[in-house]
């Protein structure tokens, strides 16, 4: 009895575990499994298609339109959007240059940096991801295709209104709800044109458990919408409340948007690429679930200090630290299959910016929750430390992810190279190495920049003079990764207009 019971014992723990490995190899065709698939981004033996991208083909044409133009455009805004952004730090320590123009003041400048690169850079791309992978793990065609394809030339409308509203003034008066309210309604329309056809093909999905990326994603396009329609109700919110849903959106536009965008599609390329499944599918869905039930109420931590009930700010430090049980789920997962598969990092250049990616999401977010305690966030609060750490998971993290999304998509979505690996290299050294100087420098000038403020015995004037050196820092290393950002624009463009290799003209492997 003590023998079967044992059996039976084990019996749902082993289909569980057989369930769960059927699962995470669900973005593998057969035999494809131990391959690495590396084609089309820069490799020296040029394109050579996977029996699984041939067999995918009708699936890849039918989001192939909609991806390239989210990433053309959203390419675009990330050039513009830097510059901006260039431009604003240089003018942290040169507050004299380009100061005959009003929209060419640093407050315009920076509030036009700061939604160029959420809403036309991030957004675009991650939106582009979604709907080149939601129907390769559902395994049918994208639905209404035609809807995202109206849904990102509205988008892009929607931006080059916002942009020119911001630039001439016309602004909310809220971090990251700057864009007039009337043009945000426009961004909202475009985003339901993007959610139908992903709601539409995950209804019509040929498998029956859904792969963890596909969790993230339907997630996050239904979380955003939520978050953004409530925060910018006109006259809904004033005073300390405001302040709070402020923050609330603000922080939650990375938390509950950005970060299932970027897991989400770590989840996909990096198995996809090494050819092996995730280390645990079981713990990818404990990531997903922390996420969901931990970050809503993260953001409250920038208002320690402020007069909102301190239960309030309470709440979300504990948000905060318990955000390393997901985080950690992640990290178990993406972290040990690079770490055992090695090798693949060499092999593949997108791989490099994925997985750099991913593991920044782990720094970042152990910083994040770290910040968020009250002894941190005293020295902290109102400093430079807090810029650095934004771009950690906003670009480290989001931007490296995508980057290499797009070295390993738009070949299949194309059907075209990107040609030589140098100029990807290139782009990756360029944006690691500059990001590297601007972190280390925000980050060591803000703590300076905070116990200075802190001090009753100096003077105002010791916050402002004992940061300038890192600031300086701040725009090396910003134009480092801004030129980065006009290498990937000169390799999208080379590939736009190198010889077509279509993946049907090569016969399956």
């Amino acid at each position: 009895m003590k023998h079967g019971s044992n059996l039976s014992d084990n019996f749902p723990q082993s289909r569980v575990s057989s369930q769960c490995k059927t699962t995470a190899a669900t973005i593998f065709a057969p035999g494809e499994v131990g391959h690495l698939d590396n084609n089309g981004a820069g490799q020296d033996d040029g394109w050579k298609a996977h029996h699984f991208d041939v067999a995918r083909l009708g699936i890849d044409q039918s989001s192939a339109r909609p991806v390239v133009l989210l990433f053309s455009a959203a390419t675009l805004w990330l050039l513009i959007g830097s510059s901006f952004g260039l431009i604003a730090s240089l003018k942290l320590h040169w507050p004299d240059w380009l100061d005959h123009a009003a929209a060419l003041t640093f407050g315009r400048v920076r509030t036009v940096h700061l939604n160029l690169v959420i809403y036309g850079w991030l957004s675009q791309a991650g939106i582009a991801c979604v709907l080149w992978i939601i129907p390769r793990i559902f395994r049918t065609k994208l639905r209404y295709s035609s809807l995202a394809l109206y849904g990102g030339i509205l988008w892009n409308i929607a931006i080059v209104l916002g942009a020119t509203a911001l630039a001439y003034g016309q602004t909310d008066g809220e971090e990251w709800l700057e864009i007039p309210w009337q043009i945000d309604m426009v961004l909202a329309v475009a985003g339901a044109l993007f959610i139908v056809p992903v709601i539409a093909t995950a209804r019509a999905r040929q498998v029956h458990h859904i792969y963890v990326s596909g969790w993230y994603f339907l997630a996050a396009v239904l979380w955003f919408p939520v978050l953004f329609v409530i925060a910018n109700i006109p006259g809904l919110h004033s005073g300390a409340e405001e302040a709070t849903v402020n923050w609330w959106f603000a922080h939650n536009v990375l938390g509950l948007w950005l970060t299932p965008l970027g897991v989400g599609s770590a989840y996909y390329f990096i198995p996809k690429i090494i050819g092996k499944p995730i280390y645990s599918y079981a713990v990818s869905l404990l990531g997903f679930w922390g996420l969901a039930l931990f970050y809503s109420q993260v953001g409250i931590h920038h208002l320690i200090g402020g007069p909102v009930p301190t239960w309030v700010v309470t709440l979300s430090v504990v948000h905060s630290v318990m955000m390393f049980i997901p985080v950690i789920a992640v990290a178990i997962n993406q972290h040990v299959t690079v770490a055992q598969n090695l090798w693949a990092l060499k092999a593949s250049l997108p791989l490099r910016f994925i997985s750099f990616g991913a593991l920044m999401y782990t720094f970042a977010s152990f910083q994040g929750s770290i910040e968020a305690l009250r002894s941190v966030n005293t020295v902290t609060h109102f400093t430079q430390y807090t810029v650095g750490h934004a771009h950690l998971g906003a670009y480290a993290f989001v931007s490296l992810i995508f980057f290499g999304a797009a070295y390993h998509l738009l070949p299949r979505a194309t059907g075209r190279g990107f040609g030589s690996p140098v100029m990807i290299s290139l782009h990756f050294w360029l944006v690691v190495v500059g990001f590297a100087i601007y972190f280390f420098a925000l980050s060591i000038g803000g703590v300076l920049q905070g116990l200075a403020m802190l001090d009753a015995t100096r003077p105002f004037a010791d916050s402002v003079t004992v940061v300038l050196p890192y600031l300086q820092a701040r725009s090396i290393g910003g134009a480092l990764m801004t030129l980065g950002h006009f290498v990937f624009a000169y390799n999208l463009l080379r590939m736009f207009t190198s010889e077509s290799l279509a993946p049907s003209r090569v016969p399956a492997e």
